[in-house]
C-alpha cells in the first residue's frame, strides 16, 4: 500500500490507504466479494470495490461499485472514485 501511494502521490493529503491482508476490515464492513464469478478464476476473499470518508472514527459515507453483472465493480467505478467521494465529503462538511 506504501507504494501504491507513493505512486499516486497521496503523501501529505488527506487519503490514506490501508490494507487488509486478512480480510479482518473487509468482514466487519460486509464487503467481501462472494459472486462466484471472480472465485472462478482465483479471485478469493477480495473486497468489493469501495470508497470511504471516516471521520473521528465514524463513518460518514461509503460507495460500494457493483453491479448484478459486474460484480467488481470494473465497469462502472465511478460511485467510489475521486469526483464521487470528493462530493460526498463536501455533502457531509455542508451538513
Amino acid at each position: 500500500m506504501t507504494a501504491w501511494g507513493a505512486d499516486q502521490g497521496i503523501e501529505g493529503s488527506m487519503i490514506k490507504f490501508m490494507g487488509d491482508p486478512a480480510g479482518e476490515f473487509t468482514k466487519a464492513l460486509d464487503i467481501e466479494m462472494t459472486h462466484p464469478g471472480p472465485a472462478s478464476v482465483g479471485i478469493i476473499g477480495r473486497c468489493k470495490r469501495h470508497a470511504l470518508y471516516v471521520e473521528d472514527g465514524e463513518i460518514k459515507f461509503m460507495a460500494i461499485s457493483e453491479a448484478e453483472d459486474d460484480p467488481a465493480g470494473d465497469a462502472f467505478p465511478e460511485s467510489s472514485c475521486a469526483p464521487a467521494l470528493l462530493e460526498a465529503i463536501a455533502t457531509c462538511k455542508a451538513d
